[in-house]
């Protein structure tokens, strides 16, 4: 398991769009993909669970990765936490 805390700089947070495009590029991986705000844990393959943490701007959010290709999906996942922007 792998795991790191990243801050959010989205200014409008991770609305339904912006948790749409981190749960369809999280569903491409294998591994178990998890994350907690605020001690919250949820599933970052459901865009229902991850829109019950209210991720706004600047909140630290902790990914787990865990199984096959877990490095890969954190380095990913964790950049699109940190610049994922409405377009």
């Amino acid at each position: 398991m792998t795991s790191q805390t990243f801050t959010v700089l989205n200014p409008s947070g991770f609305h339904a769009r912006p948790t749409k495009m981190f749960v369809q590029t999280a569903s491409t991986f294998p591994c178990k993909v998890n994350v907690i705000k605020n001690g919250k844990k949820v599933n970052g393959k459901s865009s229902l669970s991850m829109l019950t943490l209210g991720i706004a701007l600047n909140d630290e959010v902790t990914l787990e990765t865990d199984g096959e290709q877990e490095e890969q999906a954190l380095q990913e996942l964790g950049e699109l936490l940190v610049k994922i922007y409405e377009e």
